[in-house]
């Protein structure tokens, strides 16, 4: 078996009548002397309306996620979820491998188990954490997770804005060196984050809406805002993770096409990752510019975000505001009547006392000759979203200090 377990028992000599003096190892130091810190993430979120991935009925197929590390670390472990999913999920098989150029490195396939199982089933509304895995990783490097699916599963759990390939493949081919023939699909199925084991180093939740989970930057290249936050943090030999918590469409105060708001899921999503100790929290436009079907007032969106706040410090987590992004011109826009509940709702995250430190999105991706529209080299062009150089400058404003206390 090539998985690490926790603790191996070693005979050491015989004692009398078949009595043995015991010993309990740890099968790995570097394992047993560190912590488990969260260094990827993948929320939970329902189907993009109208779409119906491959996932959504999976039979006798692997399904593989790319993963893009923040955290490098000893070994590392796989949280699965069926959180969404209306019956129990089995696994027929998982397998880990580091990912470079679109194919396995050679030498790095390892089986994953789950309390020692190799095909768990999950029960439905539950995630399970696999066995340490003993494969060194690095800070900014890839991994290929697959999932064999032997039965039909039905609906499944995933995350719907991937920005990222995965891919599909008949049977169980877990171990597959390589994913030349297989169908690409662009979500995140079951794989809800991935934990590396370090000894000194603490995670960041970016919590957020498709701002960052990274709409519109660029599939398969790892430039999202936390993506940009992450290679900041390794570039300063920072040991912290960076886990992406966004959802695209997200609101504070009610449901979405994509999944539950925002304080419904803060437990989930935030409170039950690897060594969080702080959360930048950038929510709040979607329940401005889905006031028609959704209305929400200033005073209900501020009353939202004290209670982040509030159930982050209970934790002991830094809790980081981030001010909402100028929206003119996007389909949020209409008559303009929101853009007065933007400012209200970022005059509160500035203020002394509302957050723990603030990220000042707004000032640095705002028109300078229009403070109401992006700056246009920072817009993807739907005047919501930023590009991949607007996401850049986002992780440029946030105080690493903050994130490495």
């Amino acid at each position: 078996m090539r998985l690490l377990p926790r603790l191996r028992l070693l005979l050491v000599r015989p004692l009398g009548a078949g009595l043995f003096v015991v010993a309990l190892l740890f099968a790995s130091s570097a394992v047993a002397q560190s912590n488990w810190v969260a260094s990827w993430g993948a929320s939970p979120s329902d189907p993009l309306p109208g779409v119906t991935p491959p996932t959504q009925s999976s039979h006798d197929q692997t399904v593989f996620t790319i993963v893009h590390l923040s955290l490098g670390g000893a070994a590392i472990r796989l949280r699965l979820s069926n959180t969404l999913g209306p019956a129990p999920l089995a696994i027929g098989a998982v397998h880990v491998a580091r990912w470079s150029n679109g194919r396995v490195v050679p030498g790095t396939d390892r089986a994953v188990t789950f309390s020692g199982a190799a095909a768990p089933t999950i029960p439905n509304n539950a995630v399970l954490l696999s066995d340490p895995v003993p494969l060194p990783v690095d800070a900014l490097s890839d991994l290929a997770v697959g999932l064999y699916f032997a039965a039909d599963t039905g609906p499944i759990t995933e995350h719907a804005l991937a920005v990222q390939t995965s891919y599909v493949m008949a049977g169980n081919v877990t171990a597959a060196p390589a994913l030349d023939h297989a169908t690409k699909l662009d979500v995140r199925p079951v794989l809800a984050a991935v934990d590396v084991a370090h000894s000194q180093a603490r995670a960041v939740v970016m919590f957020g809406d498709s701002i960052t989970d990274g709409q519109h930057s660029t599939v398969d290249a790892n430039t999202r805002y936390p993506d940009a936050l992450a290679k900041r943090l390794a570039m300063a030999h920072l040991a912290v993770g960076v886990v992406n918590a966004g959802i695209n469409g997200n609101r504070l105060l009610s449901e979405s096409h994509f999944g539950p708001n925002a304080l419904a899921r803060f437990d989930r999503d935030v409170l039950a990752q690897a060594g969080v100790t702080s959360v930048i929290v950038l929510l709040g436009i979607n329940d401005i510019g889905h006031v028609p079907d959704h209305p929400a007032t200033t005073e209900q969106i501020v009353a939202a975000l004290r209670q982040v706040v509030e159930r982050g410090r209970e934790r002991g987590l830094h809790m980081i505001g981030a001010t909402l992004l100028p929206f003119e011109d996007s389909p949020y826009w209409a008559s303009g009547a929101g853009e007065p509940m933007r400012q209200a709702v970022n005059t509160f995250i500035r203020s002394r006392g509302a957050f723990d430190g603030i990220a000042d999105f707004d000032a640095a991706m705002r028109d300078p000759a229009r403070r109401s529209r992006l700056r246009a080299e920072f817009d993807s062009g739907d005047h919501l979203h930023p590009n991949d150089a607007g996401y850049a400058a986002m992780a440029a404003v946030v105080d690493l200090k903050q994130l490495s206390r």
